[in-house]
Parts: C-alpha cells; sequence; structure tokens
C-alpha cells in the first residue's frame, strides 16, 4: 500500500456516537487504485503462511477522537482450510463462513488484500473483464443495469452513485492508461450521471 492512500468514497452514511460510517474507501497498491465498498467480496490473507480466503466487507467508519479508520468483514475459507477439512457433504464450490465478524484497522485490511488469487484454484474463477467489453458495456446500457440491480440487491437502500461515479472514473482511466501504453487514442466519453 502506498502512503497516505486510504480515501473515503463518497458521502458518509451515518453517524452514531464518536462513529461516522462510510459506503466504501480507495486505496493504491502496487501501483494501482482500487476501491472496495460495502457488500464487495474480494481475496485476503490474514498472514503470509494463512490460506487465501473470501472478505465480505461489511461495515466501514472512523472512530472521530482517534481517527482511526476500521473495518468489519465475514471471512469465507474453502473446507480444506479449516480445522475439520473437506468432507464428502461439502459441494465443490462450497466455501465455510467464520462466525465472527473481522474487525481490524483499514490499512491492515489494505494488506491483507491479496491481488493475484492465482493461489485459489479450487474455485469458479471470474476474470476481469477486457476493456472492450467494458466499452460495450458503457455504450449500450448495461452497466447501467448492472449499476441499478447492484444497488438494489446488495446496498439495503444506501444510495451508491457517487461511489459508482468513482468506479466509473477508475475503470475509464485504466482504458485510457492501457490504450496509452498501447499506442492507441480512443476516445472514451465521460456519460451523464
Amino acid at each position: 500500500m502506498e502512503p497516505n492512500s486510504l480515501k473515503w468514497v463518497g458521502s458518509s452514511c451515518g453517524l452514531h456516537g464518536p462513529y461516522i460510517f462510510y459506503k466504501a474507501f480507495k486505496f493504491t497498491g502496487d501501483g494501482k487504485a482500487r476501491i472496495l465498498a460495502l457488500g464487495d467480496f474480494f481475496f485476503v490473507r490474514c498472514k503470509p503462511e494463512d490460506p487465501i480466503c473470501i472478505a465480505e466487507l461489511q461495515l466501514l467508519w472512523e472512530e472521530r477522537t482517534s481517527k482511526q479508520l476500521l473495518s468489519s468483514s465475514k471471512l469465507y475459507f474453502l473446507p480444506e482450510d479449516t480445522p475439520q477439512g473437506r468432507s464428502v457433504a461439502h459441494g465443490e464450490h462450497e466455501v465455510i463462513a467464520v462466525s465472527e465478524k473481522v474487525i481490524v484497522r483499514l490499512q491492515d485490511l489494505v494488506k491483507w488484500t491479496v491481488p493475484d488469487f492465482s493461489g485459489w484454484a479450487n474455485c469458479l474463477k471470474v476474470e476481469p473483464l477486457k476493456s472492450s467489453v467494458l466499452r460495450e458495456l458503457g455504450t449500450n446500457g448495461r452497466r447501467e443495469a448492472l449499476h441499478r440491480y447492484r444497488e438494489s440487491t446488495l446496498t439495503s437502500g444506501l444510495n451508491f452513485k457517487d461511489v459508482q461515479r468513482e468506479r466509473a472514473h477508475l475503470v475509464q482511466a485504466f482504458i485510457v492508461q492501457t490504450n496509452e501504453c498501447m499506442g492507441m487514442v480512443v476516445p472514451i466519453s465521460s456519460g451523464s450521471s
């Protein structure tokens, strides 16, 4: 993680006592900017010797007096990475949820993130969308449909438009950067939000 790369994305979504709650944060690691929002699933490794697992981001907040940035996540492990191990009763792509949530400083959560999940060989793999597919999604309206679906099913009524707008800027910056590296000039419309 690059120094001072942690930033809240979007407006706060609640206050309670000394805590301010947020929907998403942005960080830079390995030279790449990334946004994680409530409801996102991503790969983590708590310690170098631990297996890779899946984290579900459930809560983000700042403690106002100490200025600590904190997160709460639920962890999911492959059955073979639990004390009981995998049995014939487990499904091929099953993961086991840890019963307790993990509360850590945001800077530690970022250190746990695993950008290369090639070590996760026992499950379905999700490949990043190619830039040509991302451009097509933006031109035929599917991107907006995906955002509406995500907003309706995963956000519990929170307005994530500011987070989605910031993610769209990251995607566009990535496409421009990729095209510049390839020596291509491709105009990208910013669209209206």
